[in-house]
């Protein structure tokens, strides 16, 4: 049995765009993912709205700082094979880090974690997978992306990962090769786009398992 920890933000937890609910739990990428490996896989779905990856938000009623949270997961669901995170969208808001540099550093801090960590019993670390969010659009009626976020910011966060796993050993994949967000709010997928996320991570996680 190997098990795999998803870690990310809204669009792991699964939010519908359309009217700011959750998308059915089959529609969900892990739930799809799960599905595509079969059996003898676990994941763990870990996707917390406004998750950033190493950033307060303090406008918010629960913590989002997801340097602050992976210790505790990977405390709780150890001993863990695989972490997928996908994150740094909400980094992009424009009162938190409203450049790619900062999901970069945090990006980078997180995979520092991993990496790390004291585990238990003889544990070994995982491997690590980094998905580029799908890049932002411009919502329908011509207004930026939700929360002040920019597009061309976006867009710098599949190259700039991809350059961070070459340097630190991690697999890499990039959601917006399959996804697109939806115009509705220039951020969150539609069920379609979610479900496209985990059967396209199928191979490269059984890839990074090897």
């Amino acid at each position: 049995m190997k098990t795999i920890m998803a870690f990310g933000d809204s669009l792991t937890w699964g939010t519908n765009p359309v009217d700011g609910g959750r998308h059915r739990f089959e529609d969900r990428w892990p739930s799809v993912l799960a599905e595509g490996l079969g059996q003898d896989h676990r994941i763990l779905a870990e996707g917390l709205g406004g998750r950033t990856t190493a950033f307060d938000d303090l406008t918010a009623a629960f913590e989002r700082n997801g340097a602050r949270a992976l210790p505790m997961l990977l405390a709780t669901h150890s001993p863990l094979d695989l972490v997928i995170i996908m994150l740094g969208a909400n980094d992009l808001k424009a009162h938190i880090s409203p450049t790619a540099h900062g999901a970069l550093a945090g990006m980078s801090r997180l995979v520092e974690i991993v990496r790390t960590f004291p585990y238990s019993w003889g544990m070994s670390a995982p491997h690590v997978l980094l998905v580029a969010p799908p890049h932002l659009c411009l919502r329908a009626n011509g207004d930026g992306p939700q929360s002040g976020r920019l597009v061309s910011e976006s867009l710098k966060l599949a190259p700039g990962y991809r350059a961070l796993a070459e340097v630190q050993g991690c697999h890499f994949f990039d959601a917006s090769a399959v996804a697109s967000a939806s115009n509705v709010d220039g951020v969150h997928l539609d069920a379609a786009n979610t479900r496209a996320i985990g059967a396209a991570l199928v191979e490269p996680v059984r890839q990074a398992l090897r």
